[in-house]
């Protein structure tokens, strides 16, 4: 008997993020974060305190003669007090009124009150118009099923998984705006792993929702350390940002005392003046032109040169450094561009902070690793008091792996890779240089190259295992693919030819040439016209009844349009490998492997998946245009489209020659002539078309013969494709016998 397949479950991080996902409606997501983020700490505040309440209200060991309402009793145990009408059990009796919204905001103001460390921390926007109370009493009825705050659910860190997974999720749908409260995990835990923040003060003056303190933390518990070991020290210019971290920070019991908000931010109105400390670890704003330079020019941080006021780059660089502790090392994401700048003083800087000896390690992060930017950025770490004249070069810009279309992420060996070389080389234990990956460059040797620090420069690059092959081994794998694909050719030109001889033995079609996509759409065209709407057949062709005109409905058995969500491209957990054919891709004849990617559910490749013999139609943009399925493909489509499935009783290849006619061509026009709006056909227009059937015979004639129009078309149009993959497979056997 078969083993019955194991579904995975998925985490419920990911289970809470559809759910309320569903209810979000159209709530900016930059809005709904605080709403949804909001109610997910004070349901864990509450959990929290209903439990400890519990124990003080029983009322045994050492909690005896304890009073459960006395506040003190909770900041001896550092739980947040949650005045009755702010407690979960309440609101959640309350959620189905439409005053939810005004309760929650009431809860939260009350919750300041008691609770001096959180006053301005807590959203209060839960009664605004346009948050439906009925929705809003769902989402608490969603997170009322899932324990955030007791002691079993706090020793898992439910609810850090919880409020990182959403924090993540909310930067994915802000897009650009997501880069400025959220630093992708991956970059976080590289910068983490290879700083080792053991002990000691850490600071991070642009610290948007937390995500370096969480990490540092995670990183001490990891090791086995004691999370008492670090203190730490932040400043953010964002006040709703700010938030965001305060929260981020006390559900995971971490003093945040010393994480500061002003608007002006850390250069003008700098929180730490006097902090000097041992870690250093940032995420500071890209090539910042904003950040009030002409103010600041005789600013005593300047210790290697003045920074342009147009780019903040080299503010930030030197501010970090002001802060750094004599022993202190520091870890910032930074563009690339101040690598190698040469204009506003950038590169007089870096020269400046280069023969200072500053500048311990680069490391070059490949593309797409931020939400907010497809570009790749650079790792720098600073330390002070350097005994080593030579710098680490890393170049990790081809690691990590697509999750989508605009997003890569670092996996665990790709963290572990970087991070071990650099504390090999830090401790002089067993490093090498590796072409392509690593150089520990002389000061000398990067005074040379002008001071550039742009890794690539240093480690060399790879050398292709191609280049081992001659040139006549390249060209002879090239010849023997050339001339394999073109027996496929002739073979597909040789069935059409017979078949037209077939057909009229007084024409020699022994020389037609066949080797152009538009020969082939004529060639269709023409015996389409000649045999279906003209009725001029060959003499070998006998009409057994005469052809009549129908709907197209009548000989199409399902169709429907694409699903909305795969334009949203839901994202699960592995990747699929599923395409999805778009409008672009019929209007510009792409093949198969050039469509593009997207993550879509289980239940969406089901419902939508392309299967042989089905008829793909544009239905708005560039109507009308058609494309014939051949075999089943992991592919999807999205709702700029309509699938037509044909019934078996006519051939799928006779239907799609109609929709690829004049005929269907003039039929559409018309919605394009009779509207001034972006065209769009609706279904029915489409089921409307009239078409030409009853002649089974004819219909079995011409559809062999277009089928082999169309096999020759996707030759044509996958020829490049296949060369490509053939040489490919060729040489790496070329390589594996050399």
């Amino acid at each position: 008997m078969a083993k019955k397949k194991e579904v995975k479950q998925e985490p419920i991080e990911k289970q809470l993020w559809k759910a309320a996902d569903k209810l979000r409606k159209n709530i900016d997501a930059a809005e709904y974060k605080h709403i949804v983020l909001g109610l997910i700490f004070l349901k864990y505040i509450s959990d929290s305190f209903e439990e400890l309440y519990a124990k003080l209200q029983a009322g045994e060991g050492e909690y005896a003669g304890a009073d459960p309402e006395d506040r003190d009793e909770y900041r001896a145990e550092n739980v947040f007090f949650v005045p009755p009408s702010a407690r979960w059990s309440y609101l959640q009796g309350r959620a189905k009124l439409p005053e939810i919204g005004k309760d929650i905001d009431n809860a939260m103001d009350a919750i300041e009150r008691d609770n001096a460390s959180l006053k301005g921390v807590l959203p209060k926007a839960f009664a605004k118009e346009n948050l439906d109370p009925t929705s809003l009493g769902q989402l608490i009825d969603l997170i009322s099923n899932i324990a955030l705050g007791d002691e079993v659910s706090r020793s898992q860190d439910l609810l850090g998984k919880v409020y990182e997974y959403f924090l993540g999720e909310f930067a994915l749908a802000e897009g650009k705006k997501g880069g400025q409260f959220y630093t992708p995990e991956s970059i976080v835990k590289l910068l983490v792993e290879m700083l080792q923040p053991y002990k000691g003060r850490v600071f991070d003056p642009c610290c948007g929702s937390g995500g370096m303190f969480v990490q540092s933390e995670k990183f001490i518990l990891a090791h086995q350390g004691k999370i008492n070991d670090i203190s730490i020290y932040g400043q953010e210019s964002n006040q709703t940002t700010w938030r965001l971290a305060k929260m981020n920070l006390a559900i995971r019991g971490i003093d945040s005392s010393q994480v500061k908000w002003n608007n002006e931010g850390s250069f003008l109105n700098n929180a730490h003046k006097d902090l000097k400390a041992d870690y250093i670890i940032a995420n500071p704003p890209f090539n910042d032109s904003d950040w009030s330079g002409d103010l600041l020019r005789g600013d005593a941080r300047w210790h290697y040169g003045i920074p342009s006021a147009k780019n903040a780059n080299f503010a930030w660089l030197q501010h970090f450094l002001y802060h750094l502790s004599p022993n202190g090392t520091a870890g910032i994401v930074l563009a690339n561009g101040a690598l190698s700048s040469d204009t506003l003083n950038d590169d007089v800087i870096r020269k400046q902070m280069i023969e200072s000896n500053v500048i311990d390690c680069i490391v070059m992060l490949p593309e797409k690793l931020f939400f907010n930017t497809g570009i790749s950025a650079s790792l720098w770490f600073l330390r002070k008091n350097r005994t080593r004249d030579e710098v680490l070069f890393i170049d990790a810009s081809n690691f990590g792996e697509m999750v989508s279309r605009k997003l890569r992420i670092l996996d665990s060996n790709d963290l572990k890779e970087v991070a071990q070389t650099y504390e090999d080389w830090k401790n002089n234990n067993n490093y090498q240089d590796v072409i392509g990956f690593c150089k520990s460059a002389s000061l000398d040797e990067i005074k040379k190259n002008k001071h550039i620090l742009t890794p690539g420069r240093y480690v060399g690059d790879i050398v292709d295992p191609e280049e081992k092959l001659s040139f006549s081994s390249k060209i002879l794998a090239f010849n023997k693919t050339q001339n394999e694909l073109d027996e496929i050719s002739n073979g597909i030109n040789n069935d059409i030819r017979t078949k037209l001889n077939s057909y009229y033995p007084d024409n020699n079609f022994d020389n037609i040439k066949l080797e152009s996509v538009k020969v082939i759409d004529y060639l269709g065209e023409l015996i389409f016209k000649e045999w279906i709407i003209n009725e001029n057949l060959p003499k070998s062709i006998q009409l057994s009844n005469n052809l009549e005109t129908v709907k197209l409905s009548e000989v199409v058995e399902k169709s429907n349009t694409g699903a909305d969500a795969i334009q949203k491209a839901p994202i699960v957990e592995d990747d699929t490998g599923v395409r999805c054919i778009r409008i672009g891709d019929i209007t510009n004849e792409r093949p198969f492997n050039e469509w593009g990617f997207s993550k879509v559910t289980e239940k969406i490749f089901k419902q939508y998946q392309l299967k042989a013999n089905d008829i793909i139609v544009t239905r708005t943009s560039v109507l009308g245009l058609s494309r014939y399925i051949s075999n089943d493909l992991m592919s999807v489509y999205n709702n700029g489209l309509i699938r037509l499935q044909i019934t078996e009783a006519i051939p799928a290849q006779y239907v799609y020659a109609w929709l690829q006619s004049s005929s269907f061509r003039k039929y559409i026009n018309r919605i394009t002539n009779e509207t001034s709006t972006r065209p769009n056909m609706k279904m029915n227009y489409l089921l409307d078309f009239p078409i030409k059937i009853g002649c089974d015979n004819l219909i079995k004639e011409f559809s062999e013969l277009y089928s082999l129009l169309i096999k020759k078309k996707n030759h044509l149009n996958t020829m490049h494709i296949k060369l490509q993959k053939n040489i490919d497979e060729r040489i790496e056997l070329e390589l594996n016998d050399f």
